[in-house]
């Protein structure tokens, strides 16, 4: 068999071209291609900060600060500001926060697109729309420290003395990725217990 006979790994990455072998790095993944892994789901995560932005922008064009919108009675829209983090944790802090949180976001952030990069483009889509959900709020939030220097949150639900502090799409993007991550989590714990059993 010549040398141009070499048989084609079948778990060969079609985007893996001849030409990176002859530029001397044969198999070798290119991190920054937008279908890279699970990357093909980032989509969801353009979509919570497209809708994160465009509800946002609602707020600050429509109400002026704490003023309220009752939609039932135990629901608000407002319009009020977090320094803190999610559901207003460390909002009171002299505003060493903003920096940190934003720092804290973009390391999630890389961190995220490097374990959908590392993931299989299927099988995993659980976890994969688990990190979306959560890159979508942390970015869609770290948008508004940026520009604003704190959060717009707007949803507040509350019932006589009782209230739950405000939140926005970020902050439920965040949450719901979250869930779907410790639902992942459990599920491969199961899967594990079984195939072990």
């Amino acid at each position: 068999m010549s040398s141009d006979d070499t048989p084609e790994r079948p778990d060969a990455d079609p985007a893996d071209a001849p030409g990176d072998a002859a530029a001397g790095a044969p198999g070798k993944r290119r991190w920054f291609r937008l279908n890279a892994g699970a990357s093909n789901w980032l989509w969801l995560s353009l979509l919570v900060i497209a809708l994160d932005q465009v509800t946002k922008q609602w707020i600050l064009n429509t109400l002026q600060l704490y003023e309220r919108i009752e939609v039932l009675p135990i629901l608000d829209i407002t319009h009020l500001r977090n320094e803190g983090a999610a559901f207003s944790l460390l909002s009171q802090a002299s505003g060493w926060q903003r920096y940190f949180f934003i720092t804290i976001a973009i390391g999630v952030s890389v961190g995220i697109l490097i374990w959908l990069r590392r993931l299989p483009a299927r099988g995993q889509t659980m976890l994969a729309m688990g990190l979306c959900l959560v890159l979508g709020g942390a970015l869609g939030n770290v948008i508004d420290r940026v520009l604003y220097g704190s959060v717009v949150d707007f949803v507040y639900f509350n019932y006589e003395r009782w209230y739950f502090p405000a939140f926005n799409v970020a902050d439920s993007a965040i949450t719901v990725g979250a869930g779907l991550l410790i639902a992942d989590s459990v599920l491969e714990m199961r899967r594990e217990r079984r195939s072990g059993g």
